[in-house]
């Protein structure tokens, strides 16, 4: 379905954004939308669950579960704890997202806590426990838009050609 993932054929990004849309469709709708046999879409999603399809997954709004802080942190570590860094964040249960990023830091993370003196709490242990250079931390306030990229046929145009929502 995917093997050139840059060339990906226009009747297939309508998989692509229903899957975008709803991880837990059933194969059977895919198919009556899309046209296309439910044993193809079967094989196809099989087939890059560990290449394109990094993982299926559920959107959680924190809030409900009585997570109330949400935060963006970008971290420059000395390069000496830069390693050590990086294991302790892969560990902490607190970590949604991490990424390697430049610009003059090194990794950029989505914390989660139930409130504002957790999140300090945990900046002000990382400090202690490593040399941290830098940090921005940047509150999040409400999601505008998640997650949307490709979830949308008629916007996945992108591969056909039209970019940015150009028309």
């Amino acid at each position: 379905m995917f093997e050139d993932y840059k060339t990906i054929k226009e009747r297939e990004i309508p998989i692509l954004s229903l899957l975008r849309q709803d991880a837990r469709m059933k194969l059977t709708k895919i198919s009556k939308l899309t046209r296309i046999p439910v044993s193809t879409i079967f094989d196809r999603i099989k087939n890059h669950e560990d290449g394109l399809i990094k993982k299926h997954t559920t959107l959680i709004d924190f809030n409900k579960l009585g997570y109330h802080t949400r935060a963006k942190i970008m971290l420059k570590a000395d390069k000496k704890d830069r390693e050590k860094v990086k294991k302790h964040l892969m560990k902490c249960q607190s970590i949604n997202s991490m990424y390697k990023i430049n610009n003059g830091y090194d990794y950029m993370i989505e914390a989660i806590f139930t409130n504002i003196r957790e999140l300090e709490d945990f900046i002000d242990s990382l400090e202690d426990d490593f040399k941290i250079n830098a940090k921005e931390v940047y509150y999040i306030i409400e999601d505008i838009k998640r997650e949307d990229f490709l979830s949308n046929p008629i916007k996945a145009s992108l591969f056909g050609g039209k970019k940015n929502g150009a028309k």
